[in-house]
Protein backbone atom coordinates (compact mmCIF):
# COMPACT_ATOMS: atom_id res chain seq x y z
CA UNK A 1 0.00 0.00 0.00
CA UNK A 2 1.84 3.24 -0.81
CA UNK A 3 0.86 5.14 2.90
CA UNK A 4 2.32 8.33 2.03
CA UNK A 5 0.06 9.12 -0.73
CA UNK A 6 -2.90 7.58 1.36
CA UNK A 7 -2.08 9.98 3.94
CA UNK A 8 -1.33 13.08 1.63
CA UNK A 9 -4.68 12.76 0.63
CA UNK A 10 -6.22 12.38 3.79
CA UNK A 11 -4.75 15.30 4.91
CA UNK A 12 -5.42 17.29 1.85
CA UNK A 13 -9.01 16.14 1.93
CA UNK A 14 -8.94 17.33 5.62
CA UNK A 15 -6.79 20.80 4.67
CA UNK A 16 -9.21 21.34 1.81
CA UNK A 17 -12.39 21.44 4.01
CA UNK A 18 -11.27 22.92 6.73
CA UNK A 19 -10.65 25.87 4.40
CA UNK A 20 -14.13 25.47 3.30
CA UNK A 21 -15.97 25.68 6.71
CA UNK A 22 -14.80 29.14 6.72
CA UNK A 23 -17.01 30.51 4.26
CA UNK A 24 -19.69 29.23 6.23
CA UNK A 25 -17.86 30.84 9.77
CA UNK A 26 -17.43 33.77 7.83
CA UNK A 27 -21.12 34.03 7.07
CA UNK A 28 -21.99 34.27 11.44
CA UNK A 29 -21.67 37.43 13.27
CA UNK A 30 -18.93 38.27 15.26
CA UNK A 31 -20.90 36.81 18.77
CA UNK A 32 -21.90 34.10 17.23
CA UNK A 33 -18.29 32.52 16.49
CA UNK A 34 -17.46 33.24 19.91
CA UNK A 35 -20.69 32.37 21.39
CA UNK A 36 -20.71 29.21 23.65
CA UNK A 37 -22.36 25.80 22.03
CA UNK A 38 -22.76 23.57 24.89
CA UNK A 39 -20.69 20.70 23.40
CA UNK A 40 -17.28 19.35 23.26
CA UNK A 41 -15.15 22.38 23.21
CA UNK A 42 -17.68 25.62 23.34
CA UNK A 43 -17.42 28.39 20.82
CA UNK A 44 -16.41 27.25 17.19
CA UNK A 45 -13.53 29.93 18.10
CA UNK A 46 -12.77 27.39 20.49
CA UNK A 47 -13.24 24.39 18.40
CA UNK A 48 -10.83 26.30 15.74
CA UNK A 49 -8.36 26.84 17.82
CA UNK A 50 -8.70 23.46 19.76
CA UNK A 51 -7.84 22.00 16.25
CA UNK A 52 -4.97 23.89 15.53
CA UNK A 53 -3.04 23.45 18.66
CA UNK A 54 -3.77 19.56 18.26
CA UNK A 55 -2.37 19.61 14.99
CA UNK A 56 0.65 21.52 16.01
CA UNK A 57 0.60 19.67 19.39
CA UNK A 58 1.50 16.06 17.28
CA UNK A 59 3.69 17.68 15.19
CA UNK A 60 5.74 19.41 17.59
CA UNK A 61 5.81 15.32 18.70
CA UNK A 62 6.79 13.81 15.85
CA UNK A 63 9.57 16.33 15.13
CA UNK A 64 10.86 15.16 18.65
CA UNK A 65 10.22 18.83 20.55
CA UNK A 66 10.61 19.12 24.01
CA UNK A 67 7.42 20.51 24.39
CA UNK A 68 5.27 19.09 22.17
CA UNK A 69 3.22 17.40 25.16
CA UNK A 70 2.78 20.76 27.14
CA UNK A 71 2.05 22.93 24.55
CA UNK A 72 -1.25 24.39 24.27
CA UNK A 73 -3.05 27.41 23.28
CA UNK A 74 -5.61 29.61 24.63
CA UNK A 75 -8.67 30.66 22.76
CA UNK A 76 -8.43 33.70 24.29
CA UNK A 77 -5.73 34.67 22.45
CA UNK A 78 -7.42 34.60 19.13
CA UNK A 79 -10.28 37.20 19.68
CA UNK A 80 -11.26 37.45 15.76
CA UNK A 81 -11.94 35.54 12.86
CA UNK A 82 -8.58 36.78 11.42
CA UNK A 83 -6.21 35.49 13.93
CA UNK A 84 -7.95 32.56 14.40
CA UNK A 85 -7.86 31.81 10.60
CA UNK A 86 -3.99 32.83 10.55
CA UNK A 87 -3.39 30.54 13.46
CA UNK A 88 -5.30 27.24 11.04
CA UNK A 89 -3.51 27.94 7.70
CA UNK A 90 -0.47 28.25 9.63
CA UNK A 91 -0.88 24.47 11.60
CA UNK A 92 -1.82 23.14 8.00
CA UNK A 93 0.49 24.97 5.94
CA UNK A 94 3.26 22.65 8.72
CA UNK A 95 1.61 19.61 8.52
CA UNK A 96 1.73 19.66 4.66
CA UNK A 97 5.15 20.85 4.59
CA UNK A 98 6.22 18.11 7.19
CA UNK A 99 4.72 15.60 5.44
CA UNK A 100 6.32 16.44 2.32
CA UNK A 101 9.53 16.03 3.52
CA UNK A 102 8.54 12.30 4.21
CA UNK A 103 9.63 9.45 2.52
CA UNK A 104 8.06 5.81 3.05
CA UNK A 105 10.16 4.68 5.34
CA UNK A 106 9.96 7.63 7.38
CA UNK A 107 6.15 7.08 7.37
CA UNK A 108 7.18 3.65 9.02
CA UNK A 109 8.67 5.34 11.90
CA UNK A 110 7.89 5.70 15.17
CA UNK A 111 9.57 8.79 16.95
CA UNK A 112 10.44 7.92 20.80
CA UNK A 113 7.69 8.77 23.51
CA UNK A 114 4.85 8.52 20.94
CA UNK A 115 2.09 6.23 20.95
CA UNK A 116 2.42 5.18 16.66
CA UNK A 117 4.21 5.48 14.06
CA UNK A 118 4.27 8.85 11.92
CA UNK A 119 1.58 7.68 9.42
CA UNK A 120 -0.71 6.52 11.85
CA UNK A 121 -0.14 9.67 13.59
CA UNK A 122 -0.71 12.04 10.79
CA UNK A 123 -3.85 10.33 9.63
CA UNK A 124 -5.05 10.49 13.04
CA UNK A 125 -4.99 14.11 12.34
CA UNK A 126 -7.21 13.71 9.64
CA UNK A 127 -9.75 11.76 11.17
CA UNK A 128 -9.67 14.13 14.40
CA UNK A 129 -10.41 17.14 11.88
CA UNK A 130 -13.50 15.20 10.12
CA UNK A 131 -14.39 14.58 13.71
CA UNK A 132 -14.53 18.30 14.63
CA UNK A 133 -15.05 19.76 11.71
CA UNK A 134 -18.61 17.96 11.68
CA UNK A 135 -19.43 19.42 15.21
CA UNK A 136 -18.59 22.88 14.00
CA UNK A 137 -20.97 22.21 11.09
CA UNK A 138 -23.76 21.39 13.32
CA UNK A 139 -23.29 24.15 15.32
CA UNK A 140 -22.53 26.71 12.21
CA UNK A 141 -26.32 25.13 11.20
CA UNK A 142 -27.77 25.91 14.34
CA UNK A 143 -26.90 29.57 13.49
CA UNK A 144 -27.76 29.55 10.34
CA UNK A 145 -25.32 30.00 8.38
CA UNK A 146 -24.75 27.49 4.94
CA UNK A 147 -22.53 24.15 5.70
CA UNK A 148 -22.36 21.37 2.94
CA UNK A 149 -21.33 17.60 2.78
CA UNK A 150 -17.98 16.51 3.67
CA UNK A 151 -18.21 13.09 2.71
CA UNK A 152 -15.12 12.04 1.71
CA UNK A 153 -16.43 10.37 -1.60
CA UNK A 154 -17.41 13.98 -2.64
CA UNK A 155 -13.78 15.15 -2.46
CA UNK A 156 -12.30 12.32 -4.24
CA UNK A 157 -15.11 12.71 -7.00
CA UNK A 158 -14.62 16.50 -7.40
CA UNK A 159 -12.38 15.24 -10.35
Amino acid sequence: MPTLEVVRAMLDYNYTLHRRVWDSINALADEQFTQHVPYSHGSIRDHMVHLAATDSRWLRGLQGQPDARSFRLNPDDYPTRDSVRALCDGAAADVMAYINTLDEAAALYQPPGMPMTVWQTLLHLANHGTDHRAQVLRALHDFGAPTFDQDLVFYFMRG
